[in-house]
């Protein structure tokens, strides 16, 4: 596990968006596992600027994305697929027909889950898969307790989860309940994972999950299992760590 300290949000995001164009300019053609969230809104930022000066070419990359809510249409502005439109795919040359995310308009649970194990193993599998960190320790949706070996599956989402995204909604029964993600052993299958954070609130977490037991309890600490992890956290993230 290597961890890369950055001063703030935007070295942090810049040190991130390294890594993914390193990627996308030795594979051309690789398939990147991607999040959403607030913490890699700066990194996809930074990936536009610098296809934008013509360093970056996205035309033979697949993306695969972590997650996304069940019941909401792509062109609801809370879907994950319309943030991945509105902070990187509609500003960048890549091929739309390759950008995947778990079908939250499929009523059916495990036919979702099952389609899209099948249009991961179709790609080839993650190349590089970026990753943000919960207050608790999740990654995608995968909650604590949530089972190691889990594939692609349909989420509960906590109380706390579902407070936590009433902001965006107009009412709390606006915000869905059920979400599909890949699970962990679909994360640790990737060749390399990336691990964006920032901000002291997260500061106890990264402590906990990169330096404490591997637990279910804790969903990231299985990624100190993973032979190829970057974390990219700032100087407040990191300030519990020596």
């Amino acid at each position: 596990m290597k961890i890369v300290r950055a001063k703030d949000y935007n070295d942090m995001s810049r040190k991130a968006a390294n890594i993914i164009s390193a990627q996308v300019i030795m594979k051309p053609n690789c398939v990147l596992g991607l999040a959403t969230g607030s913490t890699p809104i700066g990194t996809y930022a930074q990936l536009v600027e610098w296809y934008e000066k013509g360093d970056l070419d996205f035309s033979e990359v697949t993306t695969v994305n972590l997650d996304e809510y069940k019941g909401l249409p792509r062109d609801n502005d809370q879907s994950y697929y319309y943030f991945m439109n509105n902070n990187l795919f509609s500003k960048v040359n890549i091929n739309l027909k390759r950008t995947f995310l778990p079908d939250g308009m499929e009523p059916d649970s495990e036919k979702a889950c099952s389609d899209y194990d099948k249009v991961i193993a179709s790609v080839g599998g993650v190349d590089l898969q970026l990753l943000g960190l919960g207050h608790n320790g999740h990654i995608g949706f995968n909650e604590p307790g949530t089972a190691f070996e889990a594939e692609t599956h349909c989420v509960n989402l906590t109380e706390s989860t579902v407070k936590a995204n009433q902001r965006f909604f107009a009412s709390i029964d606006d915000v869905p309940k059920q979400a599909y993600t890949m699970g962990i052993k679909t994360i640790m299958q990737a060749k390399k994972i990336l691990v964006v954070v920032s901000g002291e609130d997260k500061a106890a977490i990264i402590k906990e999950a990169f330096f404490g037991p591997i637990t279910p309890q804790v969903q990231a600490s299985v990624l100190q299992l993973h032979n190829d992890v970057t974390i990219v956290a700032d100087e407040a993230a990191l300030s519990l760590v020596k």
